[in-house]
């Protein structure tokens, strides 16, 4: 089926950034692994490494350079503080910013943390064709970004646009 008729099942990945969480602790990582396949996407690939930005553009480069992947999403290194440097490690990755990814994600949080919301440097883009959104590493927040902006987007149904539609590789099935 054509991705502008119906649903069109996407390649994802999952990173996980955290310098204290293993895989047993993952609840982030598990909570998106489970939304997107709720959601009928296939998961390409997980991984879980620490907050190193060489180790972090090393993976996702990895990713993006692969016509398999059509997006990737990424929980933790967000923050303000401490070692996080998530946007350092990836946004020379990005070929375009999505500025509206970021600023829609802080209006919906501060419904949740006031105020906190500030702290939160989550972005997303295109890289590669591929897209990546970078999400705070709390489950919550992880869920807020999910169900109130990746979802639909990744969703070739969502009207009047969607990011799905937008994949050169999604176009040509």
């Amino acid at each position: 089926m054509s991705a502008s008729t119906g649903f069109v099942a996407l390649s994802l990945c999952v990173l996980t950034v955290s310098d204290t969480r293993g895989p047993e602790q993952d609840s982030s990582g598990d909570y998106l692994v489970a939304a997107l396949r709720d959601a009928g996407h296939a998961l390409h690939a997980r991984a879980l490494l620490p907050d190193d930005r060489y180790r972090l553009r090393a993976q996702v480069s990895q990713w993006i350079a692969d016509d398999a992947v059509d997006g990737i999403l990424v929980t933790g290194g967000t923050g303000f503080t401490g070692r996080d440097s998530t946007p350092e490690a990836l946004l020379p990755l990005l070929d375009k910013e999505m500025p509206g990814f970021g600023e829609l994600f802080r209006a919906l949080s501060f419904d949740e943390i006031g105020t906190s919301t500030l702290q939160s440097r989550a972005f997303a883009g295109l890289a590669n064709g591929t897209f990546l959104f970078a999400l705070p590493g709390s489950t919550s927040a992880c869920r807020t970004a999910w169900e109130k902006i990746v979802r639909a987007q990744l969703d070739a149904r969502t009207k009047p646009c969607n990011l799905a539609t937008l994949r050169p590789r999604l176009r040509e099935r």
